[in-house]
Protein backbone atom coordinates (compact mmCIF):
# COMPACT_ATOMS: atom_id res chain seq x y z
CA UNK A 1 0.00 0.00 0.00
CA UNK A 2 1.55 3.30 -1.07
CA UNK A 3 1.68 6.29 1.21
CA UNK A 4 -1.15 8.15 -0.53
CA UNK A 5 -3.48 5.17 -0.19
CA UNK A 6 -2.45 4.72 3.42
CA UNK A 7 -3.15 8.36 4.24
CA UNK A 8 -6.51 8.22 2.48
CA UNK A 9 -7.48 5.01 4.28
CA UNK A 10 -6.46 6.43 7.66
CA UNK A 11 -8.39 9.62 6.93
CA UNK A 12 -11.52 7.65 6.05
CA UNK A 13 -11.29 5.61 9.23
CA UNK A 14 -10.69 8.70 11.35
CA UNK A 15 -13.49 10.56 9.61
CA UNK A 16 -15.85 7.63 10.02
CA UNK A 17 -15.07 7.35 13.73
CA UNK A 18 -15.60 11.09 14.19
CA UNK A 19 -18.92 10.84 12.37
CA UNK A 20 -20.11 7.99 14.62
CA UNK A 21 -18.88 9.56 17.83
CA UNK A 22 -19.50 13.26 17.39
CA UNK A 23 -22.02 13.81 14.59
CA UNK A 24 -24.21 10.86 13.66
CA UNK A 25 -27.32 10.40 15.74
CA UNK A 26 -29.19 12.66 18.09
CA UNK A 27 -26.60 13.10 20.80
CA UNK A 28 -25.32 16.45 19.60
CA UNK A 29 -28.76 17.98 19.74
CA UNK A 30 -29.29 16.81 23.29
CA UNK A 31 -26.11 17.92 24.99
CA UNK A 32 -24.06 14.75 25.45
CA UNK A 33 -21.32 13.53 23.11
CA UNK A 34 -20.44 9.85 22.86
CA UNK A 35 -16.85 10.82 23.61
CA UNK A 36 -18.03 12.13 27.01
CA UNK A 37 -19.55 8.87 28.26
CA UNK A 38 -18.59 8.29 31.87
CA UNK A 39 -19.71 6.60 35.05
CA UNK A 40 -21.21 9.74 36.50
CA UNK A 41 -19.74 10.38 39.95
CA UNK A 42 -17.99 7.01 39.93
CA UNK A 43 -14.23 7.00 39.30
CA UNK A 44 -13.67 5.60 35.82
CA UNK A 45 -11.49 2.82 37.24
CA UNK A 46 -14.42 1.65 39.37
CA UNK A 47 -17.25 1.64 36.81
CA UNK A 48 -16.97 -2.08 36.10
CA UNK A 49 -16.92 -2.90 39.82
CA UNK A 50 -19.97 -0.73 40.41
CA UNK A 51 -21.81 -2.41 37.55
CA UNK A 52 -21.09 -5.77 39.15
CA UNK A 53 -22.22 -4.36 42.50
CA UNK A 54 -25.46 -3.16 40.93
CA UNK A 55 -26.31 -6.68 39.82
CA UNK A 56 -25.38 -8.06 43.22
CA UNK A 57 -28.41 -6.24 44.66
CA UNK A 58 -30.60 -8.79 42.88
CA UNK A 59 -28.88 -11.84 44.36
CA UNK A 60 -30.96 -11.32 47.49
CA UNK A 61 -34.11 -9.53 46.26
CA UNK A 62 -35.59 -9.04 49.72
CA UNK A 63 -32.64 -6.84 50.69
CA UNK A 64 -33.44 -4.20 48.07
CA UNK A 65 -36.94 -3.86 49.49
CA UNK A 66 -35.42 -2.29 52.60
CA UNK A 67 -35.59 1.49 52.54
CA UNK A 68 -32.04 1.93 53.79
CA UNK A 69 -30.59 -0.04 50.84
CA UNK A 70 -32.56 1.50 47.99
CA UNK A 71 -30.91 4.97 47.78
CA UNK A 72 -27.46 3.45 47.18
CA UNK A 73 -28.99 1.01 44.69
CA UNK A 74 -30.69 3.79 42.70
CA UNK A 75 -27.70 6.14 42.97
CA UNK A 76 -25.39 3.46 41.53
CA UNK A 77 -27.82 2.84 38.68
CA UNK A 78 -28.02 6.50 37.67
CA UNK A 79 -24.29 6.98 37.87
CA UNK A 80 -23.99 4.11 35.41
CA UNK A 81 -26.74 5.07 32.97
CA UNK A 82 -27.14 8.87 33.00
CA UNK A 83 -24.64 9.63 30.25
CA UNK A 84 -25.92 6.80 28.05
CA UNK A 85 -29.50 7.95 28.56
CA UNK A 86 -28.62 11.52 27.62
CA UNK A 87 -26.60 10.47 24.61
CA UNK A 88 -29.07 8.00 23.15
CA UNK A 89 -32.42 9.23 24.50
CA UNK A 90 -32.27 12.89 25.48
CA UNK A 91 -32.65 14.94 28.64
CA UNK A 92 -36.09 13.57 29.56
CA UNK A 93 -35.73 10.10 31.02
CA UNK A 94 -39.29 8.93 30.47
CA UNK A 95 -41.79 7.72 27.88
CA UNK A 96 -44.74 9.46 26.26
CA UNK A 97 -47.59 8.43 23.95
CA UNK A 98 -46.72 8.73 20.27
CA UNK A 99 -48.62 11.59 18.59
CA UNK A 100 -49.37 11.60 14.87
CA UNK A 101 -47.35 14.24 13.06
CA UNK A 102 -45.14 14.92 16.08
CA UNK A 103 -41.53 13.88 16.66
CA UNK A 104 -40.51 11.97 19.78
CA UNK A 105 -39.14 15.18 21.29
CA UNK A 106 -42.35 17.09 20.55
CA UNK A 107 -44.52 14.30 21.99
CA UNK A 108 -42.34 14.23 25.09
CA UNK A 109 -42.68 17.97 25.65
CA UNK A 110 -46.47 17.83 25.27
CA UNK A 111 -46.60 14.99 27.81
CA UNK A 112 -44.55 17.07 30.26
CA UNK A 113 -46.58 20.23 29.76
CA UNK A 114 -49.78 18.30 30.45
CA UNK A 115 -48.46 17.43 33.91
CA UNK A 116 -48.13 21.06 34.97
CA UNK A 117 -51.44 22.00 33.32
CA UNK A 118 -53.14 19.36 35.47
CA UNK A 119 -51.93 20.87 38.74
CA UNK A 120 -53.29 24.33 37.80
CA UNK A 121 -50.43 26.48 39.04
CA UNK A 122 -49.78 30.11 38.16
CA UNK A 123 -46.65 31.92 36.97
CA UNK A 124 -44.34 32.73 39.86
CA UNK A 125 -45.57 29.94 42.10
CA UNK A 126 -43.16 27.29 43.41
CA UNK A 127 -43.60 23.67 42.40
CA UNK A 128 -41.71 20.48 43.14
CA UNK A 129 -40.25 17.99 40.67
CA UNK A 130 -39.84 14.81 42.74
CA UNK A 131 -37.16 12.74 41.00
CA UNK A 132 -36.02 15.28 38.40
CA UNK A 133 -33.15 13.45 36.71
CA UNK A 134 -31.12 15.85 34.55
CA UNK A 135 -34.12 18.19 34.37
CA UNK A 136 -35.59 17.77 30.90
CA UNK A 137 -39.20 17.92 32.18
CA UNK A 138 -38.28 20.70 34.60
CA UNK A 139 -37.13 22.99 31.82
CA UNK A 140 -40.11 22.26 29.59
CA UNK A 141 -42.49 22.85 32.50
CA UNK A 142 -40.79 26.06 33.69
CA UNK A 143 -40.79 27.52 30.18
CA UNK A 144 -44.43 26.54 29.65
CA UNK A 145 -45.84 27.64 33.01
CA UNK A 146 -43.55 30.42 34.25
CA UNK A 147 -43.37 28.67 37.61
CA UNK A 148 -40.31 28.31 39.79
CA UNK A 149 -39.45 24.62 39.73
CA UNK A 150 -37.35 22.93 42.42
CA UNK A 151 -36.16 19.47 41.50
CA UNK A 152 -34.71 16.80 43.74
CA UNK A 153 -32.63 13.79 42.70
CA UNK A 154 -30.61 11.27 44.69
CA UNK A 155 -27.71 11.44 42.23
CA UNK A 156 -25.06 14.18 42.55
CA UNK A 157 -23.95 13.79 38.95
CA UNK A 158 -27.49 14.44 37.73
CA UNK A 159 -27.59 17.60 39.85
CA UNK A 160 -24.51 18.96 38.11
CA UNK A 161 -25.85 17.98 34.68
CA UNK A 162 -29.25 19.54 35.39
CA UNK A 163 -27.74 22.82 36.60
CA UNK A 164 -25.52 23.03 33.53
CA UNK A 165 -28.50 22.41 31.24
CA UNK A 166 -30.61 24.96 33.12
CA UNK A 167 -27.96 27.62 32.66
CA UNK A 168 -27.43 26.77 29.00
CA UNK A 169 -31.18 27.00 28.38
CA UNK A 170 -31.37 30.36 30.15
CA UNK A 171 -33.80 28.93 32.70
CA UNK A 172 -31.62 28.86 35.81
CA UNK A 173 -33.64 31.77 37.22
CA UNK A 174 -36.72 29.51 37.24
CA UNK A 175 -35.13 26.10 37.86
CA UNK A 176 -33.19 24.87 40.86
CA UNK A 177 -31.96 21.37 41.71
CA UNK A 178 -30.97 19.84 45.02
CA UNK A 179 -29.34 16.52 45.78
CA UNK A 180 -31.41 14.49 48.21
CA UNK A 181 -33.64 11.53 48.90
CA UNK A 182 -37.29 12.14 48.06
CA UNK A 183 -38.16 9.85 50.96
CA UNK A 184 -36.68 12.46 53.33
CA UNK A 185 -36.80 15.82 51.56
CA UNK A 186 -34.97 18.87 52.93
CA UNK A 187 -38.01 21.14 52.46
CA UNK A 188 -40.32 22.79 54.97
CA UNK A 189 -43.90 21.71 55.54
CA UNK A 190 -46.56 23.38 53.36
CA UNK A 191 -43.97 25.10 51.16
CA UNK A 192 -44.95 24.16 47.57
CA UNK A 193 -47.89 25.34 45.46
CA UNK A 194 -47.93 22.11 43.46
CA UNK A 195 -45.87 19.04 42.65
CA UNK A 196 -45.35 16.42 39.99
CA UNK A 197 -43.29 13.31 39.42
CA UNK A 198 -42.75 11.70 36.04
CA UNK A 199 -41.89 8.01 36.16
CA UNK A 200 -39.80 8.51 39.30
CA UNK A 201 -41.65 7.21 42.35
CA UNK A 202 -41.29 3.64 41.06
CA UNK A 203 -37.82 3.76 42.68
CA UNK A 204 -39.34 4.06 46.16
CA UNK A 205 -39.51 0.77 48.07
CA UNK A 206 -42.77 1.93 49.66
CA UNK A 207 -44.97 4.33 47.73
CA UNK A 208 -46.52 5.69 50.92
CA UNK A 209 -43.12 7.00 52.01
CA UNK A 210 -42.63 9.25 48.98
CA UNK A 211 -46.32 10.18 48.74
CA UNK A 212 -46.27 11.06 52.43
CA UNK A 213 -43.28 13.37 51.95
CA UNK A 214 -44.90 15.10 49.00
CA UNK A 215 -48.11 15.49 51.00
CA UNK A 216 -46.08 17.07 53.82
CA UNK A 217 -44.38 19.73 51.68
CA UNK A 218 -47.49 20.72 49.70
CA UNK A 219 -49.63 23.64 50.77
CA UNK A 220 -53.24 22.77 51.74
CA UNK A 221 -55.40 22.70 48.63
CA UNK A 222 -52.43 22.09 46.30
CA UNK A 223 -52.43 19.45 43.57
CA UNK A 224 -49.92 16.72 42.82
CA UNK A 225 -49.75 14.62 39.65
CA UNK A 226 -47.69 11.49 39.13
CA UNK A 227 -47.03 9.30 36.10
CA UNK A 228 -46.54 5.85 37.64
CA UNK A 229 -44.91 2.65 36.42
CA UNK A 230 -47.40 -0.16 37.13
CA UNK A 231 -48.53 -3.63 36.25
CA UNK A 232 -51.99 -3.48 34.69
CA UNK A 233 -55.15 -5.56 35.12
CA UNK A 234 -53.82 -7.87 32.38
CA UNK A 235 -50.80 -8.98 34.41
CA UNK A 236 -50.99 -12.49 35.82
CA UNK A 237 -48.53 -13.55 38.48
CA UNK A 238 -48.99 -17.20 37.54
CA UNK A 239 -47.88 -16.65 33.93
CA UNK A 240 -44.10 -17.33 33.65
CA UNK A 241 -43.74 -15.03 30.64
CA UNK A 242 -45.46 -12.17 32.47
CA UNK A 243 -43.22 -12.68 35.48
CA UNK A 244 -40.10 -12.77 33.31
CA UNK A 245 -41.01 -9.48 31.60
CA UNK A 246 -41.78 -7.63 34.82
CA UNK A 247 -38.66 -8.93 36.57
CA UNK A 248 -36.61 -7.93 33.53
CA UNK A 249 -37.95 -4.39 33.78
CA UNK A 250 -37.24 -4.28 37.50
CA UNK A 251 -33.65 -5.53 37.14
CA UNK A 252 -32.80 -3.22 34.27
CA UNK A 253 -34.34 -0.06 35.75
CA UNK A 254 -33.32 -0.18 39.43
CA UNK A 255 -36.80 -0.94 40.75
CA UNK A 256 -37.31 -2.55 44.15
CA UNK A 257 -40.61 -3.96 42.84
CA UNK A 258 -43.31 -2.79 40.43
CA UNK A 259 -46.71 -2.03 41.94
CA UNK A 260 -50.15 -2.90 40.62
CA UNK A 261 -52.20 -0.04 39.19
CA UNK A 262 -54.84 -0.73 41.84
CA UNK A 263 -52.39 -0.02 44.66
CA UNK A 264 -51.75 3.58 43.63
CA UNK A 265 -55.02 5.29 44.69
CA UNK A 266 -55.20 3.25 47.89
CA UNK A 267 -51.74 4.42 48.96
CA UNK A 268 -52.59 8.02 48.06
CA UNK A 269 -55.71 7.95 50.24
CA UNK A 270 -53.79 6.31 53.06
CA UNK A 271 -51.39 9.28 53.39
CA UNK A 272 -54.23 11.81 53.22
CA UNK A 273 -54.64 12.76 49.56
CA UNK A 274 -57.95 13.10 47.78
CA UNK A 275 -58.00 11.35 44.39
CA UNK A 276 -59.12 13.88 41.77
CA UNK A 277 -58.50 11.88 38.60
CA UNK A 278 -56.92 8.62 37.51
CA UNK A 279 -56.19 7.50 33.96
CA UNK A 280 -53.73 5.17 32.23
CA UNK A 281 -52.29 7.42 29.54
CA UNK A 282 -50.79 4.40 27.76
CA UNK A 283 -54.18 2.96 26.79
CA UNK A 284 -56.03 3.64 23.50
CA UNK A 285 -56.72 6.03 21.94
CA UNK A 286 -53.12 6.87 22.84
CA UNK A 287 -50.62 5.57 20.30
CA UNK A 288 -48.15 2.92 21.52
CA UNK A 289 -45.35 4.40 23.61
CA UNK A 290 -43.03 1.43 23.05
CA UNK A 291 -42.65 1.92 19.27
CA UNK A 292 -39.85 4.34 20.03
CA UNK A 293 -37.88 1.47 21.55
CA UNK A 294 -38.40 -0.75 18.51
CA UNK A 295 -37.52 2.02 16.08
CA UNK A 296 -34.32 2.53 18.03
CA UNK A 297 -32.85 -0.92 17.37
CA UNK A 298 -30.73 0.29 14.44
CA UNK A 299 -29.53 3.18 16.57
CA UNK A 300 -28.71 0.76 19.36
CA UNK A 301 -26.39 -1.33 17.20
CA UNK A 302 -24.79 1.80 15.81
CA UNK A 303 -24.31 3.12 19.33
CA UNK A 304 -23.04 -0.23 20.59
CA UNK A 305 -20.28 -0.17 17.99
CA UNK A 306 -19.35 3.30 19.18
CA UNK A 307 -19.36 2.19 22.83
CA UNK A 308 -17.17 -0.82 22.04
CA UNK A 309 -14.67 1.34 20.15
CA UNK A 310 -14.58 3.99 22.87
CA UNK A 311 -14.11 1.48 25.68
CA UNK A 312 -11.46 -0.40 23.69
CA UNK A 313 -9.38 2.72 23.07
CA UNK A 314 -9.83 3.90 26.66
CA UNK A 315 -12.07 6.94 26.06
CA UNK A 316 -15.07 5.35 27.81
CA UNK A 317 -14.42 3.56 31.13
CA UNK A 318 -14.37 -0.22 31.32
CA UNK A 319 -17.88 -1.44 32.01
CA UNK A 320 -19.64 0.94 29.60
CA UNK A 321 -20.26 -1.91 27.15
CA UNK A 322 -21.95 -3.97 29.87
CA UNK A 323 -24.17 -1.06 30.93
CA UNK A 324 -25.19 -0.34 27.34
CA UNK A 325 -26.00 -3.99 26.72
CA UNK A 326 -28.06 -4.12 29.94
CA UNK A 327 -30.15 -1.18 28.74
CA UNK A 328 -30.77 -2.82 25.37
CA UNK A 329 -32.02 -6.00 27.06
CA UNK A 330 -34.23 -3.90 29.31
CA UNK A 331 -35.68 -2.12 26.28
CA UNK A 332 -36.80 -5.50 24.96
CA UNK A 333 -38.58 -6.29 28.23
CA UNK A 334 -40.23 -2.86 28.19
CA UNK A 335 -41.42 -3.41 24.61
CA UNK A 336 -42.85 -6.80 25.53
CA UNK A 337 -44.58 -5.25 28.54
CA UNK A 338 -46.17 -2.64 26.30
CA UNK A 339 -47.18 -5.03 23.55
CA UNK A 340 -48.85 -7.47 25.94
CA UNK A 341 -50.47 -4.64 27.87
CA UNK A 342 -49.26 -5.98 31.23
CA UNK A 343 -47.12 -2.92 31.96
CA UNK A 344 -47.68 0.83 31.76
CA UNK A 345 -45.10 3.57 32.44
CA UNK A 346 -47.71 6.33 32.51
CA UNK A 347 -50.55 5.52 34.84
CA UNK A 348 -51.56 9.07 35.72
CA UNK A 349 -53.01 9.96 39.10
CA UNK A 350 -54.00 13.50 40.10
CA UNK A 351 -54.19 14.13 43.84
CA UNK A 352 -55.17 16.99 46.12
CA UNK A 353 -54.07 17.87 49.63
CA UNK A 354 -57.27 18.79 51.50
CA UNK A 355 -57.67 22.41 52.51
CA UNK A 356 -58.63 21.47 56.05
CA UNK A 357 -54.95 20.73 56.67
CA UNK A 358 -54.62 24.48 57.30
CA UNK A 359 -56.07 24.07 60.80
Amino acid sequence: MDSVTLVCTASLIAGGLYWFVCVFGSAERKGKHASQLSGGSIDREKVQDNYNQYWSFFKKPKQIEKTENVPAFVDTFYNLVTDIYEWGWGQSFHFSPAIDGKSNLESTKIHEQMAVDLIKVKPGQKILDAGCGVGGPMRAIAAHSGCNVVGITINEYQVSRAKAHNKKAGLDHLCDVVCGNFLEMPFEDNSFDGAYSIEATCHAPKLEDVYGEIFRVLKPGALYVSYEWVTTELYRGDDPEHVEVIQGIERGDALPGLRSYSDIPEVAKKVGFEVVKELDLAKPPSKPWWTRLKMGRVAYWRNHIVVMVLETIGVAPKGTIDVHQMLFKTADYLSRGGETGIFSPMHMILLKKPKQEES
